[in-house]
């Protein structure tokens, strides 16, 4: 077995960069996003970078980060809402932003992890997301054909993994990082607990580490909340 261990992120990143690359970066809203792999990106000054994640982080976290440094470029995402820079960068021409339903993103990356080249899909028919595909009858009803994506980076956050790279992944977290690890051209995994070759369940492993290249274990995830929303107690 080829070591896949590395000390941190920028070391597991090393020799990976470019610019004007495109990274896929996995996570749902701030849950489950590659924390150490964002920052170490920031930290790399790697440029023009074309970003496929369901969400652009918020300001001054996860891919937000790399927003306020103007490393991003272009975004494919369904969901943008929660960051102001992204807007302005958006409404004032500096960021390209291909915008997907949220079924449809996850199924063209899940597609490229396949080496599905497109599909058809009913959603976005008769929409702004229709204009410029193909449009195609199945059964009396109108399709668009959609591609698979492929980066030439996926950064995964995962839970647990063994040196061989299995990972498991926990509860919300498994939204797209387990379709963006098997779509990349390399794939660079931080995980919260490293346990000994033999200890994982096969069937409880959510991606095998065939689709693994490079993964280190993260330490103090800040792990936040995009809008912490509370009761108020009740009076006793």
């Amino acid at each position: 077995m080829a070591n896949k261990l590395y000390p941190d992120a920028k070391a597991a990143l090393d020799g990976l960069l470019f610019d004007g690359m495109t990274i896929m970066s996995g996570g749902f809203g701030l849950c489950g996003i590659p924390e150490k792999l964002i920052a170490a990106l920031r930290d790399s000054g790697v440029t023009g970078l074309t970003c496929i994640s369901n969400n652009a982080g918020v300001d001054g976290f996860g891919l937000g980060l790399l927003l306020e440094t103007r490393q991003i470029a272009r975004m494919i995402s369904s969901y943008v809402g929660e960051n102001k820079e992204f807007e302005r960068q958006y409404l004032s021409g500096e960021l390209s932003l291909e915008f997907n339903p949220q079924g449809t993103l996850a199924e063209r990356i899940r597609a490229g992890g396949a080496g599905i080249p497109g599909f058809y899909t009913k959603t976005g028919v008769g929409t702004l997301v229709a204009e410029g595909k193909e449009h195609k009858e199945f059964g009396g009803e109108t399709y668009i054909l959609e591609t698979g994506l492929v980066a030439d980076l996926s950064i995964v956050k995962a839970w647990k993994a063994d040196p061989y790279g299995n990972l498991v992944f926990r509860k919300t977290a498994r939204n797209f990082n387990p379709m963006m690890a098997t779509a990349g051209k390399v794939t660079v995994v931080e995980v919260e607990e490293l346990v000994p070759a033999g200890s994982l369940d096969p069937d409880h492993v959510h991606t095998p580490g065939v689709f693994v290249q490079r993964l280190f274990v993260g330490q103090d995830y800040e792990k936040r909340i995009e809008q912490r929303t509370v009761r108020e107690r009740e009076s006793a």
